[in-house]
């Protein structure tokens, strides 16, 4: 998918509001299709899915919770709930039903398009693969416990480092940049200039790597990012 041409559907009952995110983001670059309530985004996406989907919670018929529910019962699509009220119980219950992420009214287009940027990149790394198994090399992943064990020590992982070799065990042998890697760390608020994936990576190879001047389990993609490969030198 090309993040910075993908296909936007807002779903949203003002039409001020539509016609106002249609604008911004045709500008920079999106493709945007427009429905006022559930029947038009139901029409809207019977002939494909888009690559995210911008839904307002208040609309006429279906709200946007039971819309969620609905598109989550056929599709993984992102979706960015949007709501008035701002209340905390809406945005869990948005989130619970499976919204990606969640936008008080009003806010600013850029804030929104941060959002949808970082929502895009997420699902550019795809979801965590079921079958990845939870040990490579002499290491065993303990989630309850968030440690990392080489034949039952706990090698002493940082939180920060523990977060990160979870989303490299889930991805195993996927390309993953830096933008997708913060974006799973951090989530859309984060400095663009930040370079913190890789010091995490640099401290993360001198516990794990055989030889961290020449990984075998975190390499690096010259000119993408990085892949994690289980198998390590085998691999």
């Amino acid at each position: 998918m090309n993040i910075t041409a993908a296909r936007i559907l807002v779903v949203d009952d003002d039409p001020a509001l539509r016609d106002l995110l249609q604008a911004y983001l045709t500008d920079t670059g999106f493709v945007v299709d427009l429905a006022e309530d559930g029947q038009a985004m139901r029409e809207a996406i019977q002939g494909a899915m888009p690559d995210a989907i911008v839904l307002d919670l208040m609309l006429p018929g279906s709200d946007g919770l039971a819309l969620t529910r609905e598109l989550r019962a056929r599709s993984q699509v992102p979706i960015l709930m949007l709501s008035a009220r701002g209340e905390e119980v809406d945005r869990v219950v948005g989130l619970e039903l499976g919204a990606d992420d969640y936008l008080a009214k009003p806010f600013s287009p850029r804030e929104l398009l941060a959002r949808l940027r970082a929502l895009l990149r997420r699902a550019q790394a795809g979801p965590a693969t079921p079958s990845a198994p939870d040990c490579f090399g002499p290491y065993r992943l303990d989630r309850s416990a968030r440690r990392l064990l080489a034949e039952a020590v706990d090698i002493g992982l940082t939180s920060a480092e523990y977060d990160l070799i979870e989303i490299l065990i889930d991805r195993p042998g996927r390309v993953l940049t830096r933008d997708i890697l913060l974006d799973l760390l951090k989530g859309y608020d984060r400095d663009p200039f930040d370079r913190t994936v890789d010091l995490r990576v640099a401290r993360l190879r001198r516990k794990i790597e055989p030889d961290p001047a020449h990984p075998v389990y975190i390499r690096t993609v010259r000119g993408l990012g990085y892949l994690f490969n289980p198998k390590g030198a085998d691999g």
